[in-house]
């Protein structure tokens, strides 16, 4: 089954430079891990939540929003998309990701 893991990081974390560069080699080697699994089909970080633009139909009109839509401590920082046995395969990988350490991995199952 296939699972999309939201790599959500909390801005009110308090992280060292020492945990940011100890999370990118962390974060590197999950990779290589979950690749010679087999599990990860892709993913990739994102640009700042500052970057982001929101879109919506209100009253047949398109509405152009800067920002991320949603307004919350956490944002998405990245994602990946794995295949795994089950949910509880899904489940230990997501764990194993150095930003569940600071953040939060949402694992969602695809339709």
């Amino acid at each position: 089954m296939k699972y999309l893991l939201l790599i959500c990081a909390d801005q009110d974390a308090e992280v060292t430079p020492e945990d940011e560069a100890g999370m990118a080699v962390g974060t590197a080697d999950w990779v290589s891990e979950m690749d010679g699994r087999g599990v990860r089909l892709e993913g990739n970080r994102l640009r700042p939540a500052g970057d982001a633009t929101s879109v919506q139909v209100r009253d047949g009109r398109v509405v152009v929003l800067d920002g991320p839509f949603a307004d919350a401590e956490g944002r998405i920082a990245g994602f990946d998309v794995i295949e795994c046995a089950d949910l509880d395969e899904a489940i230990e990988v997501a764990g194993k990701h150095p930003v569940a350490r600071f953040g939060t991995i949402d694992v969602r199952p695809v339709w």
